[in-house]
């Protein structure tokens, strides 16, 4: 299902979802690549966190070590930070994310070592850049919980899907159906851009599509 997902653009799976109801599955915009032309797809593994002044650095550094070594390969973290003033991820936590098969990282809160992690062509999503670190000033909370980004709830196992226009969450129960509609939206579009090219207008591609 990874490469499937990763053939689809974001703003297919949204409509669709959007079309079931399903208005809340988009995260912010601020939420953005740290490169252009970065995709990732993959089931959620949650990392929940809270602003704070830890009492150890060592405990509190120890309980994200210990996180960065529990995210299994095939799945992207996701980092529920609450958070705009510190960096949540860096050079080191990439490298062991990478090396460990993991598919990327999708956070509401900050990165440091940007030129490194690049260069490690990890794929990541977040909010802000900061040289500050966040072992003084956040902790890790829980993982493999529920979270809220914004207003998407993500439960573990969702389909978190990236591209440049952002990130789209799939709840877990709805994947397969989803990516499949999906995959019919994005090959009728195909056929509306060649209709438009050959001189048919919106409204006539939308009403001989059904979609635009």
């Amino acid at each position: 299902m990874r490469e499937r997902f990763l053939q689809i653009y974001t703003a297919v799976l949204a409509d669709i979802l959007d079309a079931r109801g399903k208005h809340e599955q988009t995260l912010p915009p601020s939420i953005r690549p740290l490169r252009l032309g970065t995709r990732l797809a993959g089931p959620a593994y949650t990392v929940s966190g809270r602003p704070a002044q830890p009492d150890s650095y060592d405990v509190a550094l120890r309980k994200v070590l210990t996180m960065l070594g529990d995210v299994p390969a095939g799945q992207v973290a996701v980092y529920s930070c609450g958070q705009e003033v510190a960096a949540h991820l860096g050079e080191l936590s990439v490298t062991s994310l990478a090396a460990r098969g993991v598919e990327g990282c999708v956070l509401d809160g900050g990165c440091r070592d940007i030129r490194s992690i690049l260069e490690e062509d990890f794929p990541v999503f977040c909010s802000h850049v900061t040289p500050a670190d966040s072992t003084w000033r956040w902790e890790l909370e829980a993982t493999q919980v529920a979270v809220t980004v914004g207003q998407v709830w993500i439960d573990p196992g969702d389909w978190v899907v990236g591209d440049d226009d952002g990130v789209v969450v799939v709840p877990q129960r709805l994947a397969e159906s989803v990516l499949a509609e999906a995959e019919e939206k994005a090959a009728t579009e195909s056929e509306i851009r060649a209709a438009v090219r050959g001189g048919a207008s919106p409204l006539e591609a939308y009403e001989r599509y059904g979609t635009f």
